[in-house]
């Protein structure tokens, strides 16, 4: 007797499961693959992905942004963007950009150490400050991630743009009204300390410069900025060196430039007008945002 003929409609069913399943498995495999981009990219670009020409064009970035930053503020605006223009991801270049500029802001300062005498209580307030900001930014910062960044990037340089816009305007409107306590007074300390904490955070986050707004000299006021903005930007930079988001070769090369460029900056800041510089910066860094919106 010969033997029933089995239905086909298991096959057909196993079938179509067997495919439903290299379905799912090659969406996660895309997914994965999407994900771990930038990680590829990272990794290429922390070993021998560098150019040449790449390694000078970052030089030159951090030698002009080493000396904006000493002058007049917005380095960042700078150096920030030529990272991810030569295909860092925007983390990576973030986390890159704050350690390497952490030498401009050391020889900016000790350039104008000369305008930071006999102010030592001040100066040790401001540095805790800015320090204790720097590492909560940076906390927040590798807390982020990279798409959600990549999305922040253009809003940050605006916002880094229109604080670098309203800085010199606001100390002059309190330097009329005297809306600040002198400058020996302890409750202008005090909310300088808070003011810089709270800027030291977004630094630590973006490694903007700060500012600072007191009824004192401009050229004072720049020393106070630059010792601020070297112990946020170093604070955070310590905590990044064991994040395995520093790109070392970029960094290197760009730390050379910085120190060079804030050496210089210092030494000429009592010679260039900072608001000609400030201003050429503000405009730059709009013109960058919007191109950041467009990608």
């Amino acid at each position: 007797m010969p033997e029933p003929r089995q239905s086909e409609k298991p096959e057909a069913c196993e079938a179509m499961n067997v495919g439903n399943v290299y379905d799912r498995s090659s969406a996660k495999t895309t997914g994965r693959h999407k994900r771990s981009r930038g990680g590829d990219l990272l990794r290429s670009r922390r070993g021998s992905g560098m150019k040449g020409y790449e390694l000078f064009l970052l030089g030159m970035a951090a030698l002009a942004g080493g000396g904006v930053n000493a002058l007049a503020g917005g380095g960042t605006l700078i150096t920030f963007p030529t990272l991810t223009a030569i295909g860092i991801p925007a983390v990576a270049a973030n986390v890159t950009n704050t350690v390497a500029l952490c030498p401009g802001y050391l020889s900016g300062t000790f350039a104008q150490s000369a305008d930071l005498r006999g102010k030592r209580p001040r100066l040790w307030l401001l540095a805790l400050a800015s320090m204790a900001g720097g590492v909560a930014g940076g906390v927040l910062l590798l807390h982020t991630g990279e798409h959600t960044f990549r999305k922040l990037v253009p809003y940050l340089i605006l916002l880094a743009a229109a604080l670098l816009a309203v800085q010199e305007p606001l100390r002059a409107r309190l330097a009329r009204g005297g809306g600040t306590p002198a400058p020996g007074g302890t409750g202008g300390d005090g909310m300088t300390a808070l003011s810089v904490g709270a800027a030291a955070v977004y630094g630590g986050y973006f490694g903007a410069g700060l500012g600072l707004v007191r009824r004192e000299s401009l050229t004072r006021l720049n020393a106070y900025k630059q010792f601020a903005s070297f112990f946020a930007n170093t604070a955070a930079a310590l905590f990044f060196l064991f994040s395995g988001k520093v790109v070392w070769s970029a960094m290197a090369v760009m730390a050379v430039g910085a120190l060079l460029g804030g050496s210089l900056g210092g030494r000429m800041a009592g010679w260039i007008r900072p608001a000609t510089l400030r201003w050429s910066v503000v405009c730059a860094a709009v013109a960058i945002a919007f191109t950041y919106f467009l990608t």
